[in-house]
């Protein structure tokens, strides 16, 4: 099924999003959710269900039991949960005829259902593992969604390819693992011209423009497949993973309020291996778009984080324990929160009757033997080699475990391909017949590697009869195996199996110190996968360990994987989802840019323009004034040529400043000699250069300024009833939030007219706005008029005085015909 804007890839691509609709609305009505079924366990298209879960069809009540409870003219709240792949096993019929479906009860996304409210409808959206013809799709599209709530995505096979393997395992996975994509050129060169990916490695050519294209394409089928199940004004979108950075930019360009979850499970690199990424910017503004980004350590949210800012120019703010980047008047949240297991479905392998004619045998197999296990996927990252290497200098430097101690490698199926691949495989069969020659010993082999995709229940018993699980990969995002290791060693619940390990309830760890669950487990020994001797080492001491430590390790790592589940892992998510969308509709948004520039500018419903005549009436009756003025941006153009003021500015403060009600002050980041040149010829007027650096000293900012310029004039028994504050850039947010919060602290008379103006609708903390220069010129021209022609002159010198007399600082000006912070 081909996309209707599959042509247009290449505007698409570079920045036209025209063929994704108007950017004020969906173009669809509202609808409510879907109505509630039980799901069958199996089911087969075309034909009869199979059902193993004991529905009966014949039952009216079960099409709808849920969504009768909730009124129609209510939509309930819905979550859509969207991933490279469907948490569903997909097979052909053995006939031919169809299809058989059943729920991959392994996957993550099926598992993190339990940790959603139960008035909350699942959806998942997804490609299948399995080719199904096109002359198919539609047909089984209506089943999944019918019978499992999926929405399955079908990709092109060429697309998928240059998606998955051009994109997804070629660019982003190795650079998320922080491999850099060094090549000579000649390798480059046939990277380049290459039109196939089946044997391309990881980092072994300059960057592929067409594969970003097709993963750029691909990420539109998820998203067009997402606008045809949504209710964009009562449902929660929660993205999934690195295949998908792109697809939060398309679903913001649609639904401006549409409330958006992503979650990485893969590491984020440091800025300075992510920075060579030559769609970077892409990918962060894209990212940017949701309400929540996930992380499973802070470390890979401190890099996230480090990128924005270096790259963008984005900081972050923490209050009280939640991180937030301020992007356009939108709060993006960052949460970190690891994964966990699903703890009812490893507890119920352990009661499988499989399990326990498995675990027999295999305690019959390693009798008297010492067992270290790893668990590992196919892969260049998880460092396989490195942890035969450390076994095998184990074995030679303590003997004693010579014809003892047995490491089982299970190698699960590569997921990727490549020749980097096809060589780090050969160099671990190589290393294991090397290590069972050298070591071996008639009915004993050190090394046992089991290549080959292994059952869930026989991992589970694999897992009960180790010793120690060895985790040596060089990066990785989480990697459940510890957690999934600790649960077996504790085994099931009232179990009073025969096969059962006896005796206290222990297990050890050696765990590299690059992967995410590393900082969770505090009793393993970490290592760095690197230090062959180090690892070796660590080999031997966790097998060494007395009992009763092994012991209390295991209960320390127990008690915090069995409470920091799957389930509890996703209720946090989704609860600081809605905290981060909590005021969506409260605000006035729209969107700008185009391409991956696309962004929301979301402003407060209460900002706006400021009105001439307002402002005018509060200057004329009140009794004492401040007026704080940024300069560049404010009263010059930023793009003007000439920066000094023009006659008029100048014209306007010396009037404003002649009113001895009046306090104005320029406070700018220009330096004093600068400013007390070009104001030379307003000598009443009080001048913060370079921040308020001139008057209060490092690490002061125009905030700080302002509040020391109105508690002056407190101090001298007159609070100010007018304040007007006027800036344009970042520099100047301080000053409005200090302005903001003067009231409560009793620093300007309690009826006092104020007036914080940005220059610019853009988000501010500013109450008011003006367009550009030319208003506020003309604002303040306004202001100038009100004061009146005539003033007496000793009205004129006590304004001299009292601005050379305010104690706002440790340098100030020496008379009133100096400028404060001149020269």
């Amino acid at each position: 099924m081909m996309s209707r804007s599959y042509t247009n890839l290449l505007d698409l691509a570079e920045g036209n999003f025209a063929a994704l609709g108007p950017v004020g609305g969906s173009g669809r009505q509202r609808h409510g959710s879907f109505g509630l079924r039980r799901m069958s366990r199996v089911m087969t298209v075309p034909g009869t269900l199979t059902e193993l879960d004991g529905e009966d069809e014949s039952e009216p009540a079960a099409t709808s039991s849920v969504a009768s409870d909730v009124p129609s003219s209510v939509a309930a709240d819905r979550l859509i949960v969207v991933s490279n792949q469907l948490p569903i096993v997909a097979r052909r019929r053995p006939d031919g005829r169809g299809w058989s479906f059943s729920w991959d009860d392994d996957s993550l996304l099926l598992q993190l259902r339990d940790g959603i409210p139960d008035e909350m409808e699942v959806l998942f959206v997804g490609s299948l593992r399995a080719d199904v013809p096109a002359a198919e799709q539609d047909a089984v599209s209506q089943a999944l969604l019918d019978r499992f709530r999926c929405a399955p995505v079908f990709l092109p096979d060429h697309l998928n390819d240059r998606f998955y393997h051009g994109f997804c395992k070629r660019q982003l996975w190795p650079l998320f693992h922080y491999m850099l994509p060094f090549s000579s050129p000649a390798s480059a060169s046939a990277a380049a011209t290459s039109s196939s990916v089946a044997t391309s490695s990881p980092g072994n050519g300059c960057f592929d423009r067409s594969a970003w294209e097709a993963y750029v394409l691909a990420n539109k089928f998820f998203f067009e497949k997402v606008v045809e199940v949504i209710n964009p004004e009562d449902d929660y979108v929660w993205v999934h993973d690195y295949h998908l950075l792109a697809l939060p930019t398309f679903l913001r360009r649609r639904f401006n309020r549409l409330r958006i979850g992503f979650f990485l499970h893969s590491p984020f690199p440091s800025s300075e291996i992510y920075r060579t990424l030559p769609v970077r910017d892409e990918i962060l503004k894209a990212l940017l778009n949701c309400d929540l980004i996930g992380f499973h350590t802070f470390d890979y949210a401190r890099h996230f984080l480090s990128c924005c800012s270096r790259m963008l120019g984005i900081e972050y703010q923490s209050k009280r324990g939640y991180i937030g980047l301020d992007y356009f008047g939108r709060t993006v949240g960052i949460k970190i929160m690891p994964v966990g297991v699903h703890m009812g479905q490893l507890e119920s392998g352990l009661r499988l009757p499989d399990r326990e004619w498995r675990l027999s045998e295999l305690q019959q197999q390693f009798q008297g033997k010492t067992v270290l296990l790893g668990v590992d996927d196919m892969d260049i990252f998880k460092g396989i080699n490195l942890k035969l290497l450390a076994f095998e200098n184990m074995l030679r430097t303590h003997p004693k475990w010579q014809g003892r101690a047995v490491l089982v490698q299970i190698a699960n199926p590569a997921r990727g391909r490549g020749k980097d691949l096809e060589a780090i495989q050969a160099e671990i069969e190589q290393s294991c017949q090397r290590i069972n020659v050298d070591f071996g010993q008639s009915g004993y082999s050190p090394v046992v590697f089991i290549n080959r995709d292994v059952s869930s229940v026989e991992k589970v018993a694999y897992y009960t009869i180790a010793e120690c699980v060895v985790v040596t990969a060089v990066r990785d995002g989480m990697n459940l195996t510890p957690y999934e290791y600790i649960v077996c060693r504790q085994g099931a619940p009232g179990s009073e199996s025969v096969s059962e390990v006896s005796g206290p309830k222990k297990s050890m760890l050696v765990v590299s110190e690059f992967i995410g669950c590393s900082p969770s487990l505090s009793g393993a020994i970490r290592v760095n996968p690197w230090n062959i001797e180090a690892t070796a080492e660590a080999m031997n001491e966790a097998i060494s360990m007395p009992e009763q430590e092994k012991q209390l390790r295991h209960e320390k790592h127990y008690r915090y994987v069995s409470s920091h589940d799957v389930a509890y892992w996703s209720k946090s998510f989704i609860l600081d989802l809605e905290r981060a969308c909590r005021d969506h509709f409260k605000r006035t948004c729209w969107g700008i840019g185009l391409g991956f520039g696309f962004r929301v500018v979301a402003l407060d419903p209460h900002f706006r323009k400021l009105n001439m005549d307002s402002i005018v009436n509060a200057y004329e009756i009140s009794e004492s004034r401040a007026i704080l003025l940024d300069y560049d941006g404010t009263l010059v153009p930023q793009t003007s040529i000439n920066k000094e003021p023009s006659p008029e500015v100048l014209n306007i403060i010396n009037t404003l400043c002649s009113d001895s009600r009046n306090i104005v002050f320029l406070v700018s980041g220009r330096d004093k000699d600068t400013l007390g040149k070009w104001f030379s010829s307003c000598p009443k007027l009080g001048i913060a250069a370079e921040h308020g650096y001139i008057l209060s000293g490092k690490g002061v900012s125009k905030g700080i300024v302002a509040e020391r310029i109105l508690a002056s004039v407190k101090e001298r028994g007159k609070q100010a009833d007018f304040v007007l504050c006027i800036g344009d850039d970042r520099s100047d947010e301080d000053m409005f939030e200090n302005i903001a919060d003067i009231i409560k602290r009793n620093m300007v008379a309690p009826r006092t007219s104020l007036f914080a103006c940005t220059v610019g609708q853009k988000p501010s903390k500013a109450k008011f706005y003006l367009d550009d220069t030319f208003e506020v010129v003309a604002m303040l021209s306004a202001l100038a008029d009100a004061t009146g022609a005539e003033l007496k002159s000793d009205s004129a010198d006590e304004l001299a005085a009292s601005i050379s007399s305010l104690d706002i600082g440790d340098e100030q000006s020496e008379s009133s015909d100096t400028p404060i912070g001149g020269s």
